[in-house]
């Protein structure tokens, strides 16, 4: 399953800078995690982050069930672009 597909299509629906969102998936020491990593803009990462975090953790929710058809743990992290 291409969960970085999965997220991208999920958060470009979000920024207003479509160019510079990523979506990257990176290597885990567990078997069963995988890490995904968010970039965007720096005016975009707070419409993903959104108040107290509501935005990411509905997102991290979102794609957990993604994630259980697989039996993944996925950590879900979003960075800027400077």
């Amino acid at each position: 399953m291409d969960y970085a597909k999965i997220l991208k299509d999920i958060a470009i629906e979000l920024v207003e800078d479509k160019e510079h969102l990523e979506v990257r998936e990176m290597p885990s020491l567990e078997e069963n995690v995988v890490v995904l990593y968010v970039y965007s803009a720096q005016s975009d990462i707070a419409r993903l982050i959104g108040r107290k975090g509501m935005m990411a953790n509905s997102i991290r929710q979102l794609m957990s069930v993604a994630g259980r058809k697989t039996n993944k743990k996925l950590d879900i992290k979003f960075e800027s672009y400077e």
